[in-house]
């Protein structure tokens, strides 16, 4: 079916593969003008459910960042995918994939490299592109970023963007101030993130250029609790770690729960929890079919380095599960390694309700004898002495201290170090914040609304194929046809288009081919609704409105269209309300 509607997306407008006039390029896909306008619809619903109804505010930081970034995030060193050469042809193929395509293995990905070499030897796996073996192949972590220069030159090396939190998290001390250093508060950013995929993939599912949609909201663990009773009875298909795959390859069972039950027996951790309430709530009215959605937990080899626990929103699709969003408990590891590696201050300071008395161990270093003694690293070993004394009191109990700075080690005597302990009046606290991210792929959810809303029919002894597309999402929302261009039905129907264009609605004229045929185009691309204009327009203004999932239709006067049309957008109104006010024809 994947193939049909691939066939359908491009034929329609929806999506293809971009330089096709050059050969392609595997990975990078053009939205047409159907495709865009549906891509456009999902963010816009996205911002309405999880920025504006949260009260988040939206950032849009740059695709390109210097590599020091990237160093304090750990991506440089960590977010790699397993990559196996083929001998013959020297195709390269991520080698998780090509063991999940053989065996009944879910996620290859979390198993060790060894053991996916010796994976890919019991099962005598072969290269996909010439049938090479590629049995004792030797199995390599590939860095998935994108490098390049920033300015001539190669000075300052950086990378586009693998995913867009970073943007915000590099940006979090002026963030901060403009929330007045009060949590919790949320951040929210819709962008383009790339990834250098081995073997781009299914679609729209898996390319190396993509939009994601990401909250990371930031909070006091100790303190803040989410709003469960919001989502609290919203039901769950959860597939947790320990039913995943045993020995015997065979899966486990799902845990139908609800939000609420789920975080009372400890399964999901409260503020996942609520984004997984957010997040089925939003898949589900943008489309995506409920009977094939679930959230599955990540097993311990596949979660991201940042990640205390990670819960995927997947969809299935001609019989497979893919992942479709992530929703993780990133505690405070980003804030933590870019307060260590910048010289800003990721914490934000709490205030106490009342001032409270506590000892505070200081330094106050002999420049005198540092000074003399060390050159220039006597400022460095300074700010090392007050980072320790804060942190290891007890390193101050002997007659010297040890510290490190640039790799070398460096001892002072305790005395020249000016050690004490005193009480102090502390009115607050610095507080280093935890994240909790819903990130979600915007051009996954178009697919998979896609696949889900795709249906062949019978109508009227025919066969018909239409996209069952949500109101909110279709990108052409009614089409307006003159049953003939001539006696004036052509002008009316002109004039009606350009009405409800004026309403902003997106509106499709079509005057070519019979009724039928016009019906069956825009019942291909989605359109929820159809106006005809005909000979009894012109005497009663009246047009008949016809609804595209049951073919039924009722006159409606053309003077309440933009209202009707409006409502039925939103879901005020429905179809089977107009056909109940009707009058018997």
């Amino acid at each position: 079916m994947s193939r049909d509607l691939v066939e359908l997306a491009k034929r329609r407008g929806y999506f293809f593969q971009s330089a096709r006039a050059y050969g392609g390029v595997s990975g990078f896909y053009t939205y047409g003008p159907e495709g865009a306008t549906l891509k456009q619809n999902v963010e816009d619903a996205w911002r309405e459910r999880f920025g504006v109804r949260e009260g988040h505010r939206e950032i849009d930081a740059p695709t390109v960042m210097p590599e020091a970034v990237f160093e304090a995030s750990g991506h440089l060193d960590t977010f790699d995918d397993m990559l196996v050469e083929c001998p013959e042809c020297g195709e390269s193929h991520r080698a998780d994939h090509l063991i999940e395509d053989a065996t009944d293995i879910e996620e290859a990905e979390s198993y060790p490299i060894e053991e996916v070499e010796e994976l890919i030897r019991e099962h005598d796996l072969r290269c996909p592109t010439c049938d090479a073996e590629l049995a004792g192949e030797p199995v390599e972590d590939f860095n998935l970023m994108f490098e390049t220069n920033i300015g001539p030159g190669s000075s300052s090396p950086g990378y586009l963007r693998p995913e867009t939190a970073q943007g915000i998290f590099v940006e979090f001390p002026q963030l901060a101030e403009y929330a007045r250093n009060q949590l919790p508060f949320g951040i929210t950013q819709i962008g383009k993130a790339y990834r250098n995929e081995i073997s781009p993939r299914n679609s729209l599912i898996r390319t190396r250029e993509f939009t994601q949609a990401e909250v990371e909201h930031f909070i006091d663990p100790t303190e803040d609790e989410p709003p469960l009773e919001r989502v609290e009875d919203v039901e769950l298909t959860l597939y947790p770690a320990d039913e995943q795959g045993g020995e015997d390859g065979e899966s486990g069972e799902y845990v139908e729960t609800t939000v609420g039950e789920a975080v009372a027996e400890g399964l999901v951790h409260e503020w996942v929890a609520y984004y997984l309430g957010v997040g089925k709530q939003w898949y589900e009215s943008i489309g995506v079919d409920m009977d094939r959605f679930r959230f599955r937990q990540h097993l311990a080899g596949e979660l991201a380095h940042y990640a205390a626990d990670c819960w995927d929103a997947e969809g299935e699709i001609d019989g497979d599960w893919y992942e479709l969003a992530g929703f993780a408990y990133r505690s405070d590891y980003d804030l933590s390694k870019h307060d260590e590696y910048s010289d800003d201050d990721f914490t934000v300071f709490k205030q106490y309700d009342e001032p409270k008395v506590v000892e505070r161990a200081t330094v106050d270093p002999d420049m005198s004898y540092l000074g003399p003694e060390f050159g220039g690293k006597a400022g460095d070993i300074a700010d090392t002495l007050e980072t320790l004394a804060e942190r290891e009191r007890s390193a101050f109990e002997g007659e010297e201290v040890t510290v490190e700075v640039g790799g070398e080690e460096y001892t002072i005597p305790t005395e020249k170090t000016g050690f004490s302990v005193e009480e102090v009046k502390e009115t607050g606290e610095h507080l280093m914040p935890h994240v909790v991210e819903p990130s979600i792929g915007i051009d996954r959810a178009v697919y998979t609304v896609l696949v889900h809303s795709y249906e062949v029919d019978e109508v009227e002894g025919e066969t018909r194929t239409r996209l069952a597309l949500e109101p909110e999402v279709a990108p052409t929302f009614v089409g307006v046809f003159p049953l003939m261009d001539k006696d004036g039905m052509g002008e009316l129907a002109r004039e009606i288009t350009a009405d409800l264009r004026a309403e902003g609605l997106d509106v499709s004229y079509d005057d070519s081919g019979n009724i039928g045929r016009r019906y069956r185009r825009q019942d291909e691309v989605g359109t929820p609704f159809c106006v005809t204009v005909d000979y009894d327009s012109l005497d009663d203004d009246t047009v008949t409105l016809r609804e595209r999932d049951s073919t039924e239709q009722v006159r409606v006067p053309v003077e309440d269209l933009p209202d009707l049309l409006g409502d039925l957008r939103t879901g005020e109104t429905t179809f089977a309300d107009l056909e109940a006010a009707a009058p018997e024809q």
